[in-house]
C-alpha cells in the first residue's frame, strides 16, 4: 500500500523562484477555462477579447494603469507587512483612512497654499493609514492579540465611522446621498496624458515600488523586518527590537494603503463615498501573495488583476460570459499560488507502507 508524505524539499535555485509567479498565472488562466466553457463562453473568444478590452488601444491600456494603481499600492501594503510577519488584512480599512484624510483636507483646507495642498494631502493620507494600521500592531506587540482577527475586524469598523461621516459632518449640504463635497480644484491629482485618467497617483505607485524594494534590500530597517518574520526570538536574541519593527512596518504598511486612498479621492471621484473601494484591500491580500511577497512581483500581479477587472466587461459583451467569472479567475490565482508556495518549500514524497 502506498504512502504520502509531505517533506522539506532542498532549496530552489532563484530563478525558479522567479518563475513560479508566472507559472502561477498560466496555471490561473488555465483553470479559468473550466468557469468559461460551463458558462458557455469560447474559451478563445473570451480570453482575446478580455486581453483586447485592457491592452487593445490607447484608452484601454491607459485604463489599466488607472485601474493597476491602487491594486499596487494595496499590494505593496500587504506584502510589506507580510514580510514581517504583520498579517495585515486590514488594508481596505486603512484605505478609506487615507480618503477620510485627504477629504477632509481637500475639502476644508482652504488655508493651505495651493502649490501644497496635494502634498500636504498625500502626507496626511499616509499618515491616516499608516496610523490606523499601528493600531492591532501595538495590540499585537503589547498584549499578544491576534493581527489577523484586529486588523480584519477594524475594516468594518472604519467603514461604519466613514459611514457615519458621510450621513453627518462630511456629508454634502442639500444632499440625502452618502457623500461628501467636492474637493476643491486645486486638490485634484494632475493628469499626465491629455483625454486620459493618467494621473499622477499612477507614478506615485510605481515610485512606492522601489522605494518599498530600497527599503527590503538597501537599509538596516529592511534587515530587521525580514529577521523578524524569519524566526523573533531569534532577532530578539540578536539584539533587534522586534515590537518596534512590528510598529514601524505597519505605520509603512497602512500608509501605502492610505496613498490609494487619497488616490481614488483626488483623482477619480473626487470626493468621499461609500463605496470607494470595490474591494481593492482584500484583492492586495491575492496580489502579495501572487507576487510572491517582492515590490516589483507586486506590480506585475497588480496589473494582471487591473488586466482581467478592465476586460471583464469587454469580454462579457463579446463572448457572453459573466463579469462575476473575473472574482472566480481571482480566488484561483490565490489557490493556485498557495499550492505553489507550499511547493516551493516542501515536496511529495511516496513510499511503501
Amino acid at each position: 500500500m502506498m504512502s504520502m508524505n509531505i517533506v522539506k524539499r532542498e532549496p530552489l535555485p532563484s530563478w525558479v523562484k522567479v518563475l513560479i509567479p508566472f507559472a502561477a498565472v498560466l496555471a490561473t488562466l488555465a483553470l479559468a477555462a473550466i468557469p468559461i466553457l460551463a458558462a458557455g463562453g469560447n474559451l478563445w473568444k473570451a480570453y482575446g477579447s478580455l486581453f483586447f478590452g485592457a491592452l487593445g488601444n490607447r484608452f484601454n491600456l491607459l485604463e489599466t494603469f488607472v485601474k493597476a494603481s491602487p491594486l499596487i499600492l494595496t499590494g505593496l501594503a500587504v506584502a510589506f507587512a507580510f514580510r514581517a510577519r504583520f498579517w495585515n488584512i486590514g488594508a481596505e480599512g486603512q484605505l478609506y483612512a487615507g480618503a477620510v484624510a485627504a477629504t477632509v483636507i481637500g475639502v476644508y483646507g482652504t488655508w493651505l497654499p495651493p502649490s501644497l495642498k496635494i502634498p500636504a494631502i498625500m502626507v496626511a493620507g499616509f499618515l491616516a493609514g499608516g496610523l490606523w494600521a499601528t493600531i492591532p500592531a501595538f495590540l499585537k506587540t503589547r498584549f499578544k492579540v491576534d493581527d489577523v482577527v484586529t486588523t480584519l475586524l477594524l475594516n468594518y469598523v472604519m467603514l461604519h465611522f466613514v459611514g457615519t461621516l458621510l450621513f453627518g459632518p462630511l456629508q454634502e449640504p442639500g444632499s440625502s446621498w452618502p457623500r461628501s463635497p467636492q474637493i476643491m480644484k486645486d486638490a485634484f491629482y494632475p493628469v499626465l496624458i491629455a483625454k486620459s485618467r493618467f494621473h499622477i497617483g499612477i507614478i506615485v505607485s510605481f515610485v512606492s515600488v522601489l522605494a518599498v524594494w530600497f527599503i527590503n534590500d538597501k537599509t538596516v530597517f529592511g534587515y530587521q523586518s525580514k529577521c523578524v518574520g524569519v524566526n523573533i526570538l531569534a532577532a530578539r536574541y540578536g539584539g533587534i527590537n522586534a515590537g518596534m519593527v512590528i510598529l514601524k512596518t505597519a505605520l509603512i504598511s497602512g500608509g501605502l494603503a492610505g496613498l490609494a486612498g487619497v488616490g481614488e479621492v483626488c483623482a477619480i471621484q473626487y470626493n468621499l463615498i461609500m463605496d470607494l473601494s470595490p474591494g481593492y484591500g482584500q484583492t492586495g491580500v491575492v496580489i502579495a501573495m501572487l507576487g510572491n511577497l517582492h515590490p516589483l512581483g507586486v506590480a506585475l500581479s497588480a496589473f494582471f488583476f487591473s488586466v482581467i477587472g478592465v476586460g471583464a466587461q469587454t469580454m462579457s459583451r463579446m463572448a457572453g460570459v459573466p463579469v462575476y467569472i473575473t472574482g472566480v479567475m481571482e480566488g484561483i490565482a490565490l489557490m493556485v499560488m498557495l499550492v505553489f508556495l507550499l511547493l516551493t518549500e516542501y515536496r511529495i514524497k511516496w513510499s511503501k507502507s
